[in-house]
């Protein structure tokens, strides 16, 4: 006798956001791959230039007609979209992508906290902050701590984006403000791009790979994210968004050979519960 059989569906909007987290992590890792070849800064003004270019051609958004203060939060939302870029291939380039990812988390998790007035969110704080200790670079710890201030940085980044981001959809229509944003930091970090890694430009395979990275990492994720929200409530993509960690850190030891150490596999998984019990207890939208 046959035993049962069992049926797991997949909605399309899930399977969305998860090729979304495993495409932005596999241009992560496409990054640090070619570290060797060009710094941070450099991978960073790539993966913001092409994206920009890509997001400016497919949306063509209107660029004069907004006030001085929707201009003012669109160069602040490009500067932090840049920095956000900037310090977390720098933390990357120090510490394993898995930790990177992480760490980076603090950012929207303190910006939920403030945005709540549920106590069990700052539970939820906690347990991420104790995560966060586990990660600290103290003495004997594997992690360098630059790479370490560099994550935490980025998260800062992070919900700066995340706050400007907001504020931004209120002034710009659709992706627009997102595709001028983008370009505000490709702006930004041309110079420093020049200046630190300027041989890149005159490498056509570089410059191709630089391509592919901000394709996974950006115009690729970000597009299929788009099309999830359309059909999954903010809280379950939040839920989702909180396996981020463990993503890049799978995908990390899988291309990379990066491993962890068991405390730092624990850290993550109490970051990542973290994330997810805060994006169930967020109120509805709308």
């Amino acid at each position: 006798m046959a035993g049962p059989k069992f049926h797991v569906a997949i909605s399309p909007a899930t399977l969305q956001v998860l090729l979304a987290m495993g495409s932005t992590q596999l241009g992560s890792a496409l990054a640090k791959s070619l570290f060797g070849q060009v710094g941070p800064v450099g991978m960073a003004t790539l993966r913001v230039g092409f994206a920009a270019l890509v997001l400016m051609v497919l949306w063509r958004p209107k660029i004069r007609g907004y006030s001085r203060q929707g201009y003012y939060t669109l160069v602040l939302f490009g500067l932090s979209l840049a920095a956000m870029n900037t310090f977390f291939y720098g933390a990357i380039a120090r510490i394993p992508i898995g930790v990177g990812v992480a760490l980076e988390f603090t950012g929207p998790l303190v910006v939920a906290l403030f945005n709540s007035q549920r106590r069990l969110d700052f539970v939820w704080v906690l347990l991420a902050a104790i995560g966060i200790v586990l990660l600290a670079p103290f003495r004997g710890s594997l992690l360098d701590p630059v790479g370490v201030i560099l994550a935490l940085l980025a998260g800062a980044c992070w919900g700066a984006y995340i706050l400007l981001s907001a504020q931004t959809g209120r002034v710009f229509e659709g992706s627009q403000g997102l595709a001028l944003a983008m370009t505000v930091g490709a702006i930004a970090l041309l110079p420093l791009g020049i200046i630190t890694d300027g041989g890149m430009f005159g490498q056509p395979v570089l410059l191709a790979q630089g391509f592919g990275v901000a394709l996974l990492a950006s115009a690729l994720p970000y597009s299929l994210e788009m099309a999830a929200l359309r059909h999954l409530p903010l809280s379950v993509f939040g839920v989702f968004l909180s396996l981020e960690p463990a993503i890049a850190a799978c995908l990390g030891f899988w291309l990379l050979g990066e491993t962890l150490a068991l405390r730092m596999v624990i850290a993550i998984a109490m970051v990542m519960i973290a994330a997810a019990g805060i994006a169930l207890s967020q109120k509805p939208v709308g």
